[in-house]
């Protein structure tokens, strides 16, 4: 998600917002593909590593990360109906006794230091700061444990104007690969690979589906101008990545905490 000022939307944005995204399978790029490369570069995790999912959203990646390991996973969002929706899925796939969807703030998290064997969070960390988030993600972890983790990237300098502002309000300190590579340094990790995500991570779970979706409400709210603004509004991401894309892209980064 990108190019929206979450700070002070009105109740009507934030309600046809969320009747679009609840019900995407991903709330951001990603697919299994792209999981399964990350997971292979975490060769020293135990057999049933200890996993927490740090901004899960409805829980596509949680999904593939319980088909990756045998393991326990925690999966954390701050919006509680993504967390109850992840919670039915989650039973309806017999993956209760492994998989705990949970309530909670990124910046303020209840789980107690060093006791996972793998962070993970698919395009969440900017939103308390990319040091920050590292920053939590270190204290949960256990000495060389590892942390998989996407985030937005440019991949050209000097963006157009009408890209560069769909991410001022939503991201402003959005750095290119260096800048991660240096942070993930500064913060006590060391790096052991990064990929960047080809472009049918954004299309098929997320805008294909999006779009779908924002087409499905225009009916619904056919008579509502402001509903339909609204959806007019959400069309705009989709539409700027079409032209745009090769501006900036989402990479995959995963990391060791050094002991």
């Amino acid at each position: 998600m990108m190019g929206y000022d979450m700070s002070g939307p009105t109740p009507r944005f934030l309600q046809i917002f969320f009747e679009v995204f609840e019900t995407l399978p991903r709330q951001g790029p990603g697919n299994r593909a792209c999981a399964a490369k990350a997971f292979a570069f975490c060769r020293d995790l135990p057999p049933s590593p200890v996993v927490i999912d740090l901004g899960c959203g409805v829980g596509g990646q949680t999904l593939h990360l319980a088909e990756l390991t045998t393991g326990t996973i925690i999966a954390v969002d701050s919006h509680a109906p993504s967390i109850e929706r992840l919670r039915a899925t989650v039973a309806e796939h017999g993956l209760s006794q492994r998989v705990s969807p949970v309530v909670g703030d990124l910046s303020n998290l209840e789980q107690p230091p060093e006791s996972f064997d793998l962070v993970w969070s698919e395009g969440a960390l900017y939103n308390i700061g990319i040091e920050s988030a590292l920053g939590v993600c270190r204290r949960l972890l256990r000495p060389g444990g590892y942390l998989a983790f996407t985030d937005a990237v440019w991949r050209k300098k000097n963006p157009p104007p009408e890209v560069k502002a769909i991410f001022e309000d939503d991201y402003p300190t959005m750095g290119r690969v260096p800048d991660l590579l240096t942070a993930i340094g500064r913060c006590g990790f060391s790096l052991i690979g990064h990929f960047t995500m080809p472009d049918e991570t954004w299309w098929d779970d997320f805008y294909t589906p999006m779009q779908r979706r924002i087409e499905e409400l225009r009916g619904s709210y056919a008579d509502d101008d402001e509903a339909l603004a609204v959806l007019d509004q959400l069309a705009q991401e989709p539409e700027m990545h079409e032209r745009y894309s090769d501006y900036y892209a989402y990479e995959f980064f995963v990391t060791r905490r050094v002991e």
